[in-house]
Formats: structure tokens, C-alpha cells, sequence
């Protein structure tokens, strides 16, 4: 059962029956006898696999690009693109809805620049079917123990699905169970408090941690530990949403001690473990024996599954939006402290040499180690992929490194993602009256991933594991916001060393209120790229083609523009070319508008449905 992960496209998706019309999806009875399947727990099993593709997308498939890897999370602070960067939305669209059920994170269910799904309750519905099925095979078809671990699968996916609608919309109309046509008042009810919907989801996964069998039979059938870890994202998310928007410390608390100790139980399992390094968490092609990774999907050429994400790391494929000055500076040195008090020699170095030898060992193991002309910033991720695709530049590639016929596992989740939200969680309870964080704590996380193994294409550059993070001697980074304490700005950090290009760095941000992290008016390292002297970096680039349209950025601000005869003053950042700024943008963009259709929809039947604040 490996292949748990390879997404399967389940007959069993057919089942929901008799639904809502517009937003609630209506899909077809034909292929399956609902009143004769609910009969077996096998037949759950098969109905529960078709939520796995909805929420462990992994790299997707084929072309897919929603919640993928790489190829689905590149509008945030840390990605730059040349020319004009992408907008926020700048009104209410015409149409935002799905009415289908559509799962392997299909487009039409996306919003890149929310990282959430659209305004579609098929998947809520899909849970509530679901739950209603299970009660009544309950004492007939199966054994108490089989409900209750069935119902817990049912609404941990029923609270994911809440998280995701909530974290992209903001208040939403909740639903505990399937609606009948004639239930009108119901359908078109307008939305709930966020925070009533998030206390149902709290119920939902305090069910799960409580219910759910802790092995189902296979490591990568969904269980307990595998729903904690995604409970600790989760439950992170609306607590510090809840301090940091809403000010609302009481529900704070209680979401981020859910989050905590999800974090917790999965931690004590002794189940997982950093004994891989951290390339491999990425371009390997079978990722059953690694330790970190709580779930993974696989994907196998040979029955049709594959990904297209590892070509986009090949570093022949290009990337833009590409990473930024922003994120590198983010990095720490390797003697655990940011770059502007790190002693470690050329540490204030800038260029893409100095910061692979001088940085934690993720930035070698998360770019290629020289300029490369395929990225809009010249610095090019090469994350996704093993050692050995490179290899191949420019081409002609294997398969598996390029088009869409990659085949290197996806991790879903993985240990180090629990560690950091458990060590975040705790952080901030301890800002409203919880107990302080201990060194204890910060060994079992963020030192705990930085004693990860170094591979022997990084030890051979001469990287080195980073220096233990010790609370008696924090770093207090003069970058740090001035509202953010010392420690907590330092697990962000780690978040963002950790994650990029993953989900979500856009998530963290609009959680924590920094949304204006992604103005480049005030925050100019979001246009540029890293240091570099063309004449002895990239003299490829010293031809008359680049007249008028390469440029740097001194130190002192001053730019500088290639005219054909100054290679010699060619030395600063990199300016992205026709680099500028986005439209300016307010505080409503966290969180998205509904469709105008939609208002129109529920203004025709006699009722009103309320359009996001701010739009």
C-alpha cells in the first residue's frame, strides 16, 4: 500500500447525493448504489481515500500547480519576478465559486494569491455525507471502535476544509450536516462569525486526537499522528490570526494549546526523527524509509503519476517570481547569528559564494551556488530535485528531472514543520501568561533540525552545521521589528529558512499581520537580487544585448546602468530587469472577496450574503 499517496481517483466520490443548489456541489449517483455501499469498513476506507487528493497535494500532477511545491506558493515576500510585480486583487470578482468537487488541488479550486481554496462547500458537504453514513452502520456494519475512528477521519477532514475557507475568506456559513433542497433558509444563510466556525473546528480535531486509530494498518493511511501534524499547522494559524487580527487573546490561547500539544503528541511518538539531510527531503525517489517525512506521496511513472516540479529545479527550466535579497538576507550564519553580528569571516559578503559558505546549511542546499541567467534574480532554487539533475544543464534531460514525467516522492508534511509550530505555539503562549519557553524546548526544535546530516556534495563546499540557538545568548538581530520579541522574530526566521517555497510563506505573514512585507516601496530588498560582479560572475552578460538594461545597486544606492564600456562598475545588486513595484494595496487583502454573482445569487432567492470587509 505504498502507493496510498499516488492519488486515486475513487468511484467511491460519486456518492454525494441529493445536494444544494449554486454553491453545494450535485454530483452523480450513477456510478455507485448508495444504499448498498455503506455496508463495510473497507468501503469507508475507499470513500475516505478520495479526500487525500483534495488535501495532500504534494507536488500535484502532470501540470498541476495548486498547492504544489515550488510551482503553486511563489507570491510572497520572498519571490521576485523582472518587470512589474504581481498584484493583489484589486476588486470583487464577477464569479468565485466552485460547484464541483474536484480533487489533486485542481485550479478551479485555487486562489494563489490567498493560498486557499474558492468559495466552494462540496468538500464540507462531501465530510457531512460522510459522518451521516457512518452513524447509521454504527452496531450494524461496524464495531464501536471502527465508528468512532471513522467519524474522527470524517471531521478532521470536514475541520481541514473549515481551516482552509476560514484562512482565505474570513467569515464563512457553517454546515454540520447535508441539506436538502427544500432547506433554503439554511443554503442561503449568510456567513458565521469566524470565530464560532473555528470553535466547531476545534471540536472536530479535539475528536480526531481523541478518536482516531494511531495506525489504520500502513504509515501513510491517514491517523493519529498524521492528523496532529496537520492540527498543529492548522491550530497555529487561528491562534496567532486570532491574537495578532483580532486581538482576541482568550481564543488565542485556546487554539495555540491545541496546536501545541498536537505538536506534542506527534513529537512523543518516537516515530520520527532528523536523521536525513535536507536535499533528500525533496529529490528523492522514494521517500518510504525517511524518518522526517510524517507523509509523503509517491509517484510511479509506470501507472501515470507524475509531477513536473523537479524540472522547474533543474536549472535549465526558468524561475520568476525567483528569490530575492529579502530572503537571503534572512538566513543565518552558520555561527547562529544574522549577518550583521555574525564574526564569521565575509559574513556581510552579500554575493551567492559568501553566503553558501558562510550561511546555514539550507541556503546550499536550497539554491544553486552561482548566478544562473534562468532566474529572474539570477539566484535560483534548486530544491526539488536530487544532485544529480543539475547535472545535466542544459540538457537534453531524463525523464524524471524534466517536462512533466518527474517522479520524486513529495513530502506532505514533515517533522520539522510540527517541531517549529510547536516551538512557535509555545512562544507565544508565553507571551500571554503561559509558561516560558525553555532550552529544552529549543534543543527538541530548532536545534533539532539544525543537527540534521550534511550530505557530501555540501560538506565538499566546505558547509557546516549551524551553531546551536542558546537562550543566554539570543541573538537580538538589529533587522528584528521593533514589535516582534527577540525570540520569536528568531523562530520565524527558522520558518523561513525552513519553508521556502513551500507552504506558505503568505500564509505566515498575513497571520502574523506583516502583509506589508510585500511593498517594495518600503521595503526595497524585495526588488533586488544578490550581490555580484559581472566582470568576474557573469561576464556572459557583458554584451551589447544588456546595453540600457542591465543594472546594480551600490551599497550607497547609487544604480548603475551597463553602457557597454563600464564592466569594471558593474558590481552590486542585481536589479531584475523593468523590476517595479506593485500596485499599492490595503489591509482588506487578507482576505478575499466573494463573487459578485454569488451576492447577485442569494439577492434573487430573497436573502443576503455579506461581502468580505473591506471590499
Amino acid at each position: 500500500m505504498k502507493k496510498i499517496l499516488t492519488i486515486i481517483t475513487l468511484v467511491a466520490a460519486g456518492l454525494l447525493i441529493t445536494g444544494c443548489e449554486n454553491f453545494l456541489d450535485r454530483p452523480s449517483l450513477t456510478t455507485m448504489n448508495d444504499q448498498t455501499y455503506w455496508t463495510s469498513e473497507n468501503n469507508l476506507r475507499l470513500f475516505a481515500n478520495g479526500f487525500y487528493g483534495n488535501y495532500f497535494v504534494g507536488y500535484n500532477s502532470t501540470w498541476g500547480v495548486s498547492y504544489a511545491s515550488l510551482r503553486g506558493y511563489y507570491f510572497a515576500d520572498d519571490f521576485t519576478s523582472s518587470g512589474k510585480q504581481i498584484n493583489f486583487e484589486s476588486a470583487a470578482p464577477e464569479n468565485r465559486v466552485s460547484y464541483a468537487e474536484i480533487g489533486d488541488g485542481s485550479a478551479s479550486g485555487w486562489l494563489v494569491d490567498y493560498a486557499g481554496p474558492t468559495w466552494n462547500f462540496s468538500w464540507v458537504r462531501k465530510s457531512n455525507l460522510f459522518l451521516e453514513r457512518i452513524d447509521a452502520m454504527k452496531g450494524v456494519y461496524i464495531t464501536d471502535e471502527a465508528y468512532n475512528h471513522w467519524s474522527a477521519v470524517a471531521r478532521f477532514f470536514r475541520g481541514y476544509e473549515y481551516s482552509r475557507l476560514v484562512s482565505t475568506f474570513g467569515n464563512v456559513p457553517y454546515y454540520d450536516k447535508v441539506l436538502l433542497d427544500t432547506d433554503f433558509d439554511l443554503m442561503y444563510k449568510d456567513r458565521d462569525d469566524r470565530t464560532l466556525v473555528m470553535d466547531k473546528v476545534y471540536d472536530d480535531f479535539t475528536y480526531a486526537l481523541d478518536n482516531m486509530r494511531l495506525s489504520d494498518g500502513n504509515v501513510q493511511y491517514l491517523n493519529r499522528y498524521i492528523a496532529a501534524a496537520f492540527i498543529s499547522r492548522l491550530m497555529l494559524f487561528e491562534g496567532t490570526w486570532q491574537k495578532y487580527q483580532l486581538n482576541n487573546e482568550e481564543k488565542a490561547k485556546k487554539y495555540l494549546d491545541l496546536a501545541a500539544s498536537a505538536a506534542d503528541l506527534v513529537m512523543k511518538s518516537n516515530l520520527y526523527s532528523f536523521t536525513s539531510n535536507f536535499r533528500a527531503l525533496f529529490g528523492s525517489e522514494n521517500l518510504s524509509g525517511n524518518k522526517e517525512v510524517i507523509m509523503y506521496r509517491t509517484y510511479d511513472a509506470a501507472i501515470g503519476v507524475t509531477h513536473h516540479v523537479a524540472s522547474y529545479s533543474n536549472t535549465t527550466e526558468s524561475q520568476g517570481p525567483a528569490p530575492n535579497l529579502w530572503l537571503a538576507k534572512s538566513f543565518i550564519c552558520n555561527d547562529g547569528q544574522p549577518y550583521k553580528l555574525s564574526t564569521v569571516a565575509n559574513a556581510d559578503q552579500l554575493d551567492i559564494k559568501n553566503m553558501v559558505a558562510t550561511r546555514d546549511s539550507r541556503f546550499e542546499a536550497t539554491f544553486w551556488d552561482a548566478p544562473k541567467k534562468e532566474s529572474a534574480t539570477l539566484l535560483y532554487a534548486d530544491k526539488f530535485i536530487d544532485r544529480v539533475g543539475p547535472t545535466y544543464y542544459p540538457g537534453p534531460y531524463p525523464a524524471i528531472y524534466g517536462s512533466n514525467t518527474n517522479t520524486n516522492d513529495a513530502p506532505v508534511i514533515r517533522l520539522a514543520e510540527v517541531v517549529l509550530n510547536w516551538i512557535e505555539a509555545k512562544a507565544e503562549l508565553a507571551t500571554m501568561g503561559g509558561p516560558a519557553v525553555a532550552q529544552a524546548d529549543i534543543d527538541a526544535s530548532i536545534n533539532a533540525i539544525r543537527s540534521r546530516p550534511l550530505d557530501a556534495v555540501a560538506t565538499a563546499k566546505g558547509v557546516i552545521k549551524t551553531t546551536a540557538m542558546t537562550l543566554a545568548s539570543l541573538p537580538d538581530d538589529p533587522d528584528r521589528d521593533p514589535d516582534v520579541p527577540a525570540l520569536i522574530w528568531e523562530i520565524r526566521r527558522e520558518r523561513r529558512m525552513e519553508f521556502v517555497f513551500e507552504p506558505s510563506r503568505l500564509l505566515d505573514i498575513k497571520r502574523w499581520k506583516k502583509i506589508n512585507y510585500m511593498n517594495g516601496a518600503t521595503n526595497p530588498d524585495l526588488l533586488l537580487g544578490l550581490w555580484i560582479n559581472f566582470q568576474t560572475e557573469y561576464t556572459e552578460w557583458l554584451v551589447p544585448s544588456k546595453v540600457g538594461k542591465l543594472k546594480v545597486k551600490k551599497a550607497d544606492g547609487t544604480i548603475v546602468t551597463y553602457n557597454g564600456t563600464n564592466a569594471a562598475d558593474m558590481i552590486g545588486y542585481y536589479i531584475p530587469e523593468n523590476v517595479s513595484n506593485r500596485d499599492a494595496f490595503t489591509d482588506r487583502v487578507y482576505l478575499a472577496p466573494v463573487g459578485r454573482l454569488q451576492m447577485a445569487t442569494y439577492a434573487d432567492k430573497g436573502f443576503t450574503l455579506t461581502q468580505t470587509f473591506g471590499w
